[in-house]
């Protein structure tokens, strides 16, 4: 290809061509250099447009070099919080005045005497049974349809018994249900058969339902909906229980929040695992408790993801829907773990004239930065604290790095607490640590909700049930149990009397639903448990011996092959009835 310039065009051209250079400090901008000081650097000159064309011509003016921003440009650096110590002074917030809108105690007449079962009605009250009667008749009566027993409509007192043996079943532990009327010597206990066949007392068990059938309906066909709730089958007993609660006691001024697990690993659409509890699979419930004695004041069912969250978050809103000013009052303590504490929940419970103390996690959001604060060399003892308006940060070195927040307390008074430390040489002593006072009240107050759960376990109904609203329903009856004791150690104190132990309340307790007298017989004996035959007598009468016969219970329990045509009319059970053989005496004795 022939060349369309000669080399007298191309040198001309160089000739042409003004060269500008620059110095190596003015030819550049840095970032970090000043605006001024780049509006000071001369612009490149103009040069004359070549008619040449050529991709490397340099004849076009280069625009002045532009400050690069970075990331960190146009947004304020905060400055570095300035933590205080153990030497600065801290003065606590103004102290909240405590008015609860009941006197805090118990709210049943003290000059008369209340026995247990008096105390567990206030929470499962004849009213209540009555219902419970309704809507297990109503499930019976269409669930039993195709069953192999006949069903007999519940009453009140009948109900009161099953949950009379529940309550034994609480005291007496056995592998299953099955085991307490078992004839075996070894496993044998006759109180059981004595109140209630077990074939009733399973049938009642499998049944047991508590809500509507109709409104149960309703609700089935709203699944996949906000509106649905999946505890519907169990929400009028909680909703009874959570009223039955604040009514019968009202708390004192330091209330502990925590959660609680309910045990079971069946596949209910709201089971939930924590690794950090002793119950790692189960029904979370969220609970407000007395820390004075473990009262349960009040609580919540975590039903999942698809309730009404707000945007503050599950924690805030399970607080705030369990201290309620409008329920309790003003000027009480509230203490939480790590789970809810955050400077958002405090500060909105201070608003409404409620205190609050507890862990906070790092980084949560409003909490102050506090890396490198304290490192695992820092000395046992060792005390950091910020205040934020009523809130106060505090940061405690002692086997470990402890974070506190609180609106209550200031960050320390001088107070001390002892610990065990090992010398160079291998031998223990004790040293006084200074301690900061949210540590202090919070060690104090927080085990409100264990206590409660440490009652609720010594006897415990809860057993592996069909049905999780039947899981929830003994929940509700171990509730009503523990705060039942809980009031009469009340009541036994403003009387001046000397309460009875957990066991002998339960011990009682079993006597006063199952109407026992003192010599452990039943006060009133049923008079429907009577022979009847299997079966309607036929015409022939070389047939009436044999027409409806099937085995007996008690013989089969027995590992014995007997037929018999007679049975239990209350218990629809086929029992022998002969001169030799008399198992239907054995079964109701």
């Amino acid at each position: 290809m022939a060349c369309k310039f000669s080399v007298d065009d191309v040198l001309s051209m160089w000739d042409d061509i003004e060269v500008q250079e620059f110095d190596d400090e003015s030819s550049y901008s840095t970032s970090e250099s000043s605006e001024e000081e780049s509006e000071n650097i001369p612009p490149p000159p103009t040069a004359a447009a070549s008619s040449s064309g050529l991709r490397g011509d340099h004849s076009k003016a280069q625009p002045p070099p532009t400050k690069r921003k970075g990331p960190s440009s146009g947004r304020q650096k905060q400055a570095p919080v300035q933590w205080k110590t153990e030497k600065d002074v801290d003065i606590a917030p103004p102290p909240l005045r405590f008015r609860p809108l009941k006197t805090p105690g118990i709210q049943v007449d003290t000059t008369v005497q209340h026995t247990p079962g008096d105390l567990f009605k206030l929470f499962f009250s004849p009213a209540v049974v009555r219902q419970l009667c309704q809507t297990t008749n109503s499930y019976a009566a269409v669930n039993t349809v195709d069953k192999s027993y006949k069903w007999v409509d519940v009453d009140v007192p009948e109900f009161f018994r099953f949950l009379g043996l529940l309550q034994y079943t609480a005291l007496v532990k056995l592998p299953c249900i099955e085991d307490y009327w078992c004839t075996d010597p070894v496993l044998h206990v006759p109180f059981p058969k004595s109140v209630m066949p077990r074939a009733r007392f399973q049938a009642l068990l499998w049944n047991l339902h508590l809500s509507d059938l109709m409104e149960d309906h309703t609700n089935d066909l709203q699944k996949g909906t906000p509106q649905h709730n999946r505890v519907h089958r169990a929400q009028p007993l909680l909703d009874h229980m959570k009223v039955a609660c604040k009514a019968a006691y009202h708390p004192r001024r330091e209330l502990a929040v925590d959660e609680r697990m309910v045990a079971t690993k069946a596949k209910t659409g709201i089971t939930q695992f924590m690794k950090n509890k002793p119950t790692k699979w189960g029904i979370k419930l969220f609970v407000v408790a007395d820390s004075s004695n473990g009262y349960t004041v009040d609580f919540t069912v975590y039903s999942g993801k698809m309730g009404g969250t707000s945007e503050k978050g599950l924690s805030y809103d399970a607080v705030m829907a369990l201290v309620q000013p409008a329920v309790m009052g003003t000027g009480y303590h509230v203490y939480v773990d790590n789970f809810y504490s955050s400077p958002t929940l405090f500060n909105d419970l201070v608003s409404l004239n409620i205190g609050a103390c507890g862990t906070y996690r790092e980084g949560r959001k409003g909490c102050p930065p506090s890396r490198g604060l304290m490192t695992r060399k820092t000395p046992r003892g060792t005390l950091r604290w910020l205040r934020q308006g009523k809130l106060v940060f505090v940061k405690w070195m002692d086997t470990r790095e402890v974070s506190m927040c609180s609106t209550i307390h200031a960050a320390h008074g001088g107070q001390t607490v002892r610990r065990r430390v090992k010398s160079r040489d291998g031998t223990f002593s004790t040293i006084e640590v200074p301690s900061p006072l949210p540590v202090i009240a919070y060690n104090k107050h927080m085990g409100g909700v264990d206590r409660s759960d440490q009652l609720i376990q010594y006897y415990s109904a809860h057993r592996r049930v069909s049905r999780p609203y039947r899981t929830l329903f003994l929940h509700c009856f171990d509730i009503a149990t523990t705060n039942a004791y809980i009031l009469h150690v009340e009541l036994s104190q403003a009387r001046q009397q000397r309460a009875l132990s957990h066991k002998a309340f339960a011990l009682q307790l079993v006597k006063d639903l199952c109407e026992v007298e003192t010599s452990g017989a039943p006060r009133n004996r049923q008079t429907s448990h009577l022979p009847v035959p299997l079966a309607e007598q036929p015409g022939d009468i070389s047939y009436r011996a044999t027409a409806g016969r099937r085995r007996c219970q008690l013989c089969a329990d027995r590992g014995i092959r007997s037929d018999t045509p007679w049975k239990c009319e209350a218990c629809d059970v086929p029992l022998c009835l002969q001169l030799n053989r008399n198992c239907f005496r054995e079964w109701h004795v």
